[in-house]
């Protein structure tokens, strides 16, 4: 099976394909065999596995892919792309190519037909214009998923990973470390990649956790208070809780929540932690 991590390769299929890549798509295929190789070692797959990959580009993560994982599943949006993969994918009897958008695929659906009760991580490398969307459907939809290896841009991987009290804080942070754990697996210059973008990049993974960080009485509620708390960044958390909520008595009863949780209410969203803004959440729920 011929790789296709060397760059000339990858001209090579682009050129004879007639390829054009699309901006809008956030199109920018890896050409770094070391990278590559960082990246599959993090999935840390095995015969027993599956492998979900979203935006295969031409199919040189899914070739890795496909001699680590036991079944991998490659979703393309680009019809322009399908052609491609179907000749650089031939030899993997393992990998099935799905053309859609994976922002409106059912995964629940896909993981039955394809899975079959394996472990499954999502590999790939992300279009960066859809990337929080993309992880937040995985995170929230409950699927049966082991890791989350994805690269991003590096401002996104950043914030995924900030502890409280940065400026890189945020209502991302406290979604994606309420269900993973992540951790920063290496940088990518730009040269990396064909064509080379105009931001910095990072592999992250994402070790999803048995259950939640924190317990909550309800979990939208909880994310509803961090939504609101993080609306206006330079406002305290007393005023971005009283634009966000409504509450009968106004400022009073939200100074009684905020005591009760043991919060300061001049303190700004970011500084709260995910135990804080559990506690806050429940003290809310309290007063439904």
């Amino acid at each position: 099976m011929k790789r296709l991590v060397n760059p000339s390769v990858t001209r090579e299929v682009v050129d004879r394909f007639s390829f054009h890549f699309k901006k809008q798509l956030g199109q920018n295929f890896l050409i770094d065999a070391n990278i590559l190789n960082k990246i599959v070692e993090a999935a840390e797959l095995s015969e027993a596995d599956g492998a979900l990959e979203i935006g295969p580009g031409i199919g040189t993560l899914t070739q890795a892919l496909a001699e680590q994982a036991g079944v991998v599943v490659a979703v393309e949006k680009d019809d322009r792309l399908i052609p491609i993969l179907s000749e650089t994918l031939s030899d993997c009897a393992n990998v099935t190519i799905r053309h859609a958008d994976v922002l409106d695929t059912d995964l629940h659906a896909l993981f039955e037909e394809k899975f079959s009760g394996r472990r499954v991580s999502v590999v790939a490398n992300l279009p960066y214009y859809v990337t929080t969307p993309i992880v937040m459907k995985l995170l929230e939809e409950g699927l049966p998923l082991r890791s989350i290896v994805v690269m991003v841009q590096k401002e996104v991987a950043e914030r995924m990973a900030a502890s409280p009290g940065g400026k890189d804080y945020g209502a991302l942070t406290i979604a994606v470390q309420y269900y993973t754990e992540p951790q920063i697996v290496c940088k990518v210059p730009k040269t990396a990649f064909m064509p080379q973008p105009n931001v910095e990049s990072i592999v992250i993974r994402l070790k999803l956790r048995e259950s939640p960080a924190v317990s909550v009485q309800d979990e939208e509620l909880f994310f509803k208070v961090v939504k609101a708390s993080f609306a206006q960044r330079r406002k305290t958390i007393l005023n971005n809780l009283q634009h966000g909520f409504s509450l009968p008595s106004g400022k009073e009863a939200m100074l009684e929540i905020l005591q009760r949780a043991d919060i300061d209410p001049t303190r700004r969203g970011e500084t709260l932690s995910l135990d804080e803004y559990a506690r806050l959440a429940d003290e809310f729920a309290l007063k439904r």
